[in-house]
């Protein structure tokens, strides 16, 4: 079984986030960095469903050269192969443009059965690029996954738990198939010093535009179909008010004040 797993470089959270206004993207440049925290479930169902049914797993991150920094993470815990993408090309790319890219290096890569993917990144929060990519592939769609019950590789299907209001429901689809996870599916593994001194010494292989043979229409800005047309910051909220009184006389103003607000008629 070929295993596949997408991951992406995201700003820390606990980091000061820097906007730049008139392309509406975030100024990454020295910003501190680290692997999506939802594809971190994402990385760690591969190595689970390569434990538990043999295969090899190949994970694959677009994005600038920094970007290399979390698939050194992943062969620090063991995956077969990495593959990032990147060119100053697929700058700019939206949701559509990044799953067309992410699907023709997998088409590349060859024989895939299944891609695990997070279900949102912590910058975007879009959760629609795992959708996009399997809808381009012609895959089987799998989102918001709790739990992978079985995949049958030679008869060519998976089960799984999807989180659905209200509950779960157990899915069966044919392979190959694009799954994307959720948080707490598993708990993410932590590399040790001798599997990061390993991967430190690993040359990253890339993929440009032009290794993938990708359409330069499709790519980028120039591929993307929505764009940032405006970016602002909330308006501070105002200070509020605390009524003082008798109850009756609190909850009439009360009223009155929602009735003025067009809260209540």
């Amino acid at each position: 079984m070929k295993i596949a797993v997408c991951l992406k470089q995201v700003p820390d959270t606990e980091a000061e986030i820097k906007w730049d206004i008139p392309s509406g993207t975030l100024k990454r440049d020295g910003m501190d960095s680290i692997t999506n925290p939802f594809d971190e479930f994402a990385l760690e169902e591969a190595l689970l469903t390569r434990e538990n049914y043999d295969g090899e797993i190949v994970a694959i991150s677009m994005g600038p050269e920094k970007a290399a920094d979390v698939l050194r993470n992943a062969l620090a815990l063991t995956v077969n192969a990495v593959q990032q993408v990147s060119d100053p090309v697929f700058a700019g790319s939206d949701t559509y443009a990044t799953a067309y890219t992410l699907a023709e290096a997998i088409k590349k890569i060859g024989d895939v059965d299944v891609v695990f993917a997070g279900k949102q990144s912590t910058d975007g929060n879009t959760g629609v690029v795992s959708a996009e990519l399997a809808a381009i592939l012609g895959w089987s769609q799998l989102t918001y996954v709790s739990k992978v019950r079985q995949i049958d590789a030679a008869g060519k299907k998976i089960v799984v738990e999807r989180a659905i209001e209200g509950g779960n429901e157990v899915v069966e689809a044919k392979l190959p198939a694009v799954v994307s996870v959720i948080k707490g599916i598993n708990e993410p593994r932590l590399p040790n010093l001798m599997g990061i001194r390993k991967a430190a010494k690993v040359e990253i292989p890339k993929w440009s535009a032009g290794d993938l043979g990708v359409d330069a229409g499709k790519v980028g800005a120039a591929g993307s179909c929505t764009k940032v047309v405006e970016i602002a910051v909330p308006p501070p909220r105002g200070a509020g008010e605390i009524l003082k009184g008798e109850i009756e006389d609190i909850a009439n103003t009360l009223t009155d004040k929602l009735i003025d607000l067009k809260v209540i008629k």
